[in-house]
């Protein structure tokens, strides 16, 4: 029957699929094993001997290369871990200040800095870990499927050598000394490749987990970096803030309080010439009037952009696509937000900051068709502007026109991520964490 030919298929391919997987992870255990027992242990020995030259003066040249070299290493494995078996270990290290000073000074104040890190003797710890437990469980999922070739090498006739120089040879429980044994080795032989089948995947997801509990941060360096963060975006929150105030006060000087101030003088003026001169005092009037009528649309600018009354009242999905019917060139806005709000303030940056990228992508990249993608699952407000231009968008950064964006994103635990080949096209996406009410 078709129906029972398709679940076969379905099946073969799944069987193909675990086979094919078993032996990937046996490769790269294989793989690993040697990179440990030859990476680490090479890396292992630099550091010890330069931390000794420290006291000669050596090591203060010497250490920080190494230590970087390691971090190097270390980093990689972190993307092995990720990639191979989709284990996530964050990288640790404390940021180095970028002021440090030249010459000796400089590279003394470096080699402290970085064997003062907490993560460089973990890293350390690591190096000796995976040269030893590490290269084990890493060869494991190799020998599920190595070892049973030897139980078809016995069973094709290499038993007979070990028989007829009168030494028993044992192949796991099995003493082969017969044609018969062989075969039995071969059935044990059997066991364990059907066993790598099913855990080899299993185990060099093991081998990485053993490498995040000493390449990961741990909980009081979690929290050290959660306090910096905050410490941070406090602080651009406050500087964010500062800015804003002296924006709005600036806007308000130049523009709707002239306006108000000029209306003062010429209502002063047509009290004057009301009796005297009332064809004068009724073009004076007028003019009061547009007057009144532009420092109130100015008003209205300011508010709206401090905090747009789309946005309070129809929340953000139609708050930007309020937006985008302002923009000179083509936008799409989808919006999926199960019919549910973030809190004020999320909605507020989250405006804010597709409003700055929009912009950007109007301005610079030279597209004419820009995408706008706001979805909430997950615990996770999720926003994404991509355009057709020309591409090459700098990441956020000092000095990039999307930092002030990645900060205001930061203030609520949110990040920013660019890909902008050069020529295009360009996506923004930006993370906050939120839920919906």
């Amino acid at each position: 029957m078709p129906g029972g030919r398709a679940a076969e298929e379905r099946l073969d391919t799944m069987m193909a699929t675990k086979i094919r997987n078993a032996f990937l992870a046996g490769i790269r255990g294989l793989a690993l094993m040697i990179v440990s027992l030859t990476g680490s242990v090479i890396l292992f020995t630099f550091t010890i001997v330069s931390i000794v030259l420290i006291v000669i003066g050596v090591g203060l040249f010497t250490t920080p290369a190494v230590l970087t070299a390691l971090r190097g290493y270390a980093s990689q494995r972190r993307l092995l871990a990720a990639k191979w078996s989709d284990v996530r270990i964050p990288v640790p290290y404390r940021p180095m200040p970028t002021d440090l000073r030249g010459g000796f000074v400089g590279q003394v104040e470096r080699c402290t800095l970085m064997l003062k890190d907490p993560a460089t003797w973990r890293d350390f710890l690591w190096l000796l870990a995976d040269m030893t437990v590490g290269s084990v469980s890493a060869l494991l999922p190799a020998v599920l499927f190595l070892y049973p070739v030897e139980s078809l090498v016995l069973a094709a006739g290499l038993w007979r050598v070990f028989a007829d120089g009168g030494d028993a040879y044992w192949y796991g429980p099995v003493r082969v000394d017969s044609q018969g044994t062989a075969l039995l080795a071969v059935a044990f032989g059997l066991v364990i490749f059907h066993v790598g089948i099913r855990y080899n995947p299993a185990l060099l997801r093991a081998h990485f987990k053993l490498t995040k509990s000493l390449l990961g941060p741990t909980n009081e360096m979690t929290l050290a970096q959660r306090v910096d963060h905050l410490t941070e975006t406090r602080h651009d929150a406050v500087d964010t803030s500062a800015a804003e105030l002296r924006r709005i006060e600036r806007d308000l000087h130049d523009g709707a309080q002239a306006r108000l101030v000029a209306m003062g003088m010429n209502l002063g003026t047509i009290e004057a010439l009301v009796e005297k001169d009332p064809a004068q005092a009724k073009k004076l009037l007028a003019m009061a009037r547009e007057s009144s009528a532009e420092a109130l649309a100015e008003l209205r600018d300011l508010v709206r952009g401090i905090h747009p009354p789309v946005l309070a009242e129809r929340g953000l999905g139609d708050a930007v696509r309020a937006l985008a019917l302002r923009l000179p060139i083509e936008t799409e806005v989808t919006v999926e937000l199960a019919g549910g709000r973030a809190e004020a303030p999320v909605e507020s940056a989250a405006y804010f900051a597709v409003s700055e990228v929009l912009t950007n992508a109007v301005k610079h990249s030279g597209a004419d068709r820009v995408y706008a993608d706001i979805h909430h699952a997950d615990g996770m407000l999720r926003i994404s502007v991509t355009d057709n231009g020309r591409g090459g968008a700098a990441a956020a950064g000092p000095g990039s026109g999307l930092s002030g964006v990645e900060r205001r994103l930061g203030t609520f635990d949110g990040v920013l991520a660019v890909s902008s080949p050069a020529g295009g096209p360009t996506m923004v996406t930006m993370e906050i964490p939120c839920e919906l009410s």
